[in-house]
């Protein structure tokens, strides 16, 4: 390969962002696709506004690159919280390090890879990239010092940005925490894994299990529940408020004759449709069946991190402790899932991620063969006669 097929390369590459973006940019725009491109508090505050169609929905802008450029690490913790404040610092952690590396291997590694062997050098585009390369560079030349001194130059750089990086956030992190107001979810634990009794309940078994483990600590618990019936009772519940609160804003022309027996009220209900999945009659479905897992309650943020982090038996698939997340945060029908089948199921991904990679990296491995059909011929001479073929 050379240099201008190098830089086609990189054209097509840098092509197909600008159209992925485009494409990003005329999206966002689209009254459809609230729910996906905006927060859910966001969307609902906008469903209700119905924007005629305008052309500039279907021109891309870059006003949002430039909004995105503009905002500070503040406006970031405000609207996205901490992590999305260390996920850009990560990122410009890396560009950073990509400049370095870039700025010491362009002025010192590539003219001393490009001179590195008396030889008649073509125009640089017509160049081949193994000129670029240490391939150039004569063994025992005494130009390897470039090398080295690049290598040690940008691992001294990354470890000393690594360092002030580590500590910018463990500093905005302490600020963050001692500046919010104390939260629930610190002081709590989410305990999986609760061994199955037939004498005690699970619920007994947590308080038994901590008041021994932790008895100057611990402040109290809650088991998790099935919320399948409760979670469509809350449902239904909010569905008949949405209707009764459409019907209510509702515009009806009454009758001009107050007799009663004729006309009806300026604002009235509609009937709603008895459906199968009513509320009514199904106080059955508030029966609740414990789960295996439990949110433990302490007195203090360390005992909740000490309890979190330390293991609670010396069975490793029973009292799995670990920090409760937020409660937004929850897929309260996950909790219900046995932890040995979790871990199934951890298995199970890993095996699909590493299949699927491998079947990435088979076409790959025949599309660059075929570029390199003499380096094929050379390492592999049986292949020579189906590849003259």
């Amino acid at each position: 390969m050379n240099i201008s097929a190098l830089l086609t390369s990189a054209g097509i590459n840098i092509a197909l962002c600008v159209v992925l973006l485009s494409l990003y940019s005329i999206l966002r725009k689209q009254p459809s696709n609230v729910n996906v491109y905006f927060g859910q508090r966001l969307a609902r505050v906008r469903s209700g506004h119905h924007d005629f169609f305008c052309f500039d929905r279907l021109v891309p802008s870059p006003g949002w690159i430039l909004k995105a450029w503009e905002t500070s690490e503040k406006d970031i913790l405000a609207a996205g919280g901490l992590d999305a404040v260390v996920f850009l610092r990560i990122v410009v952690f890396s560009i950073r390090i990509f400049s370095i590396a870039a700025i010491f291997c362009i002025f010192l590694v590539l003219p001393v890879n490009y001179f590195g062997q008396e030889m008649d050098h073509k125009k640089v585009p017509s160049e081949s990239l193994e000129v670029f390369t240490i391939v150039n560079v004569e063994e025992g030349s005494k130009w390897l010092w470039a090398h080295c001194l690049a290598l040690y130059v940008i691992s001294f750089s990354a470890c000393v940005l690594l360092y002030f990086e580590y500590k910018s956030i463990t500093d905005m992190k302490i600020a963050h925490i001692t500046g919010s107001p104390l939260n629930p979810s610190q002081f709590t634990v989410l305990v999986r894994a609760i061994p199955q009794s037939s004498e005690e309940s699970y619920s007994d078994q947590v308080r038994k299990f901590f008041t021994n483990y932790h008895a100057s600590s611990y402040l109290s618990h809650q088991i998790v529940y099935q919320s399948g019936p409760v979670r469509k009772l809350m449902n239904d519940a909010t569905k008949m408020y949405r209707v009764l609160k459409f019907t209510s804003n509702e515009k009806h022309c009454g009758s001009l004759i107050r007799c009663g027996l004729c006309g009806g009220t300026p604002i009235s209900f509609k009937i709603l449709s008895s459906e199968s999945e009513s509320v009514n009659g199904r106080s059955n479905l508030l029966i609740e069946k414990e789960c295996a897992a439990a949110l433990v309650f302490f007195r203090t943020r360390y005992a909740a991190v000490v309890a979190s982090q330390v293991p609670q038996s010396s069975h490793p698939m029973l009292w799995v402790t670990e920090l409760a997340p937020e409660p937004h945060d929850i897929y309260w029908k996950n909790l219900c899932i046995p932890y040995g089948q979790i871990w199934i199921r951890r298995i199970a991904i890993l095996l699909i991620a590493i299949v699927f990679m491998f079947l990435f990296l088979i076409p790959v491995a025949f599309v660059q063969g075929l570029v390199l059909l003499e380096e094929l011929e050379k390492t592999f001479p049986f292949l020579r006669g189906i590849l003259k073929k």
